[in-house]
């Protein structure tokens, strides 16, 4: 046992003596409520007009300075910080006794007046306190000083791998990871208020599903006992969405989870957050120009600008954004030219470009591994990189001009894809074919290509119209929207490694 646990150890016991010192005195440790007055900012900006007043407050102490007869102390809630200062005389022996058992972490409910010290910080003195609920752990502590009016922090708890593992640790000690997630709340808010504000309906589809489909993808499998079947987790919810469309509504989106079992890296998670909206009547031009209002007036509401930060660059969502084809782009990167090679001469051309291929890649895959490394880096201001192959796009419709394309976009910020847009493929005839494709592709060995769905070619032959779709990594717009370099830093709690 090394020195650090041997602390830590000693710490808990001697919490743990003060938690039995507090039961005998008849307290309870965990209390059931507090009615507070007002909040730590609340004080803080309205001290004016509450100097003097007697006020009620509650949160987690998080300093505490003994003086003899006198304490003073910090305690910080959901908003803010404020310093309160205990002495015996005002709280009596049994009182002051309990607050002498109390440590750092423990949320306790005080009342007092509200003054300034002659320093001129703002303080409670108070007259009357409970305790909340007990702290059993230490709390690292977070050091920090005011450096030409700057706050500075420093002994952070800065572990990268610990405050994901233990995420309220890094909300509790660090404020800017708590203001990053509430921008993330802000941010689906508004994007709510966009998609409403233009008439469509948000909707809700299953989770748990019989056919996986509407993406290339793994899917996370389980099984219901009651009905004896197989059921996935959603990849997507477009398939079911479309299904709507055919049943007569013309503008609806659903904000919800998707489950992909592959790889993690700082763009992916298995659990992560997508928005999809499909619209009847519309193409992909149309989704196009969406989609950019949408992402600019998010930014402007959120941040008050346009003009964004990421890593070290600026990056301007201001619409109009550029548009750019699959192949142009492409060549203009690498210097090749794909839109007429074969199979064979595009993956030569792949290895020439040493990006990593294996034999069960068709010729969509990898030309689309081929822009993953080649070409997705340099994409730094908004672009649209629109027409791809056909073979990678089964559920989009085929071009009206482009032989061998289809009417799809990816929508490219700071060489990350921001969303996934088609003209809807509404052809039964065309779309089954698709299928058949996608399932010579997953004999073929690729586990990623799409499943048949005979109900969503049934629902097709019944009619759906023209209709232009999207899928939008909200996980992915909050980092770009709170200059985050990856997804676990704006999911709360992501998945990790177990530890060995």
């Amino acid at each position: 046992m090394n020195q650090q646990t041997d602390d830590l150890s000693d710490i808990l016991k001697i919490r743990n003596e003060k938690y039995e010192k507090i039961i005998q005195m008849g307290i309870n440790p965990y209390s059931y409520k507090y009615d507070r007055t007002h909040t730590t900012r609340e004080i803080i900006d309205r001290y004016d007009t509450l100097e003097g007043s007697r006020v009620a407050i509650s949160g987690r102490l998080m300093a505490i300075r003994e003086h003899g007869k006198a304490c003073f102390g910090d305690i910080v809630d959901a908003e803010d910080r404020i310093q309160i200062y205990v002495r015996k005389n005002d709280i009596g022996d049994e009182k002051f006794e309990l607050f002498q058992l109390l440590d750092i972490g423990d949320f306790i409910g005080i009342s007092g007046e509200v003054l300034k010290t002659r320093t001129g910080e703002i303080t409670i003195k108070v007259d009357d306190f409970e305790l909340l609920a007990k702290s059993l752990r230490p709390i690292p502590i977070v050091k920090e000083k005011i450096e030409d009016g700057q706050r500075v922090v420093y002994d952070q708890f800065a572990d990268k791998e610990l405050r994901y593992r233990q995420r309220y640790l890094d909300l509790l000690l660090n404020r800017e990871v708590r203001e990053i997630f509430k921008q993330r709340s802000q941010i689906i808010r508004l994007m709510r208020n966009f998609l409403d504000s233009k008439g469509f309906m948000e909707v809700e589809t299953p989770t748990l599903q019989p056919i996986y489909g509407g993406a290339s993808a793994r899917p996370f499998t389980t099984h219901h006992n009651a009905l004896d079947m197989t059921l996935y987790l959603r990849i997507a919810d477009e398939l079911y969405l479309k299904r709507l469309i055919v049943g007569g509504f013309e503008g609806v989106y659903e904000i919800c989870k998707d489950f992909r079992n592959e790889g993690i890296d700082r763009f992916h998670n298995p659990e992560f957050t997508m928005m999809e909206l499909y619209v009847a009547f519309k193409d992909y031009y149309y989704m196009m120009t969406l989609f950019e209002e949408m992402v600019s007036t998010i930014a402007q509401e959120l941040l008050g600008t346009q003009k964004i930060r990421m890593g070290e660059h600026e990056i301007d969502l201001t619409p109009p954004w550029q548009r750019l084809d699959l192949f142009e782009a492409i060549e203009k990167y690498s210097g090749h030219n794909l839109s007429d090679k074969s199979l064979e001469e595009i993956r030569a051309i792949a290895k020439a470009l040493h990006v990593e291929i294996d034999a069960s890649m068709g010729r969509g895959k990898l030309i689309d591994e081929i822009f993953s490394e080649v070409v997705e880096p340099h994409l730094i201001q908004p672009v649209h990189i629109m027409d791809h192959p056909i073979e990678l796009s089964p559920l989009a419709k085929k071009h009206r001009s482009k032989p061998g394309q289809v009417e799809r976009f990816e929508s490219m910020i700071g060489g990350r894809e921001m969303c996934n847009a088609f003209s809807e493929l509404n052809d039964p005839f065309d779309q089954k074919q698709r299928f058949e494709n996608q399932m010579k592709l997953r004999d073929a060995g690729d586990d990623e290509a799409q499943m048949m769905d005979e109900d969503y070619v049934r629902a097709m032959e019944y009619g759906m119209p023209p209709t232009a779709g999207i899928g939008v990594g909200v996980d992915r717009l909050v980092m770009l929207l709170t200059n985050q370099p990856s997804i676990r830093d704006v999911l709360l709690f992501p998945h990790m490694r177990p530890i060995e």
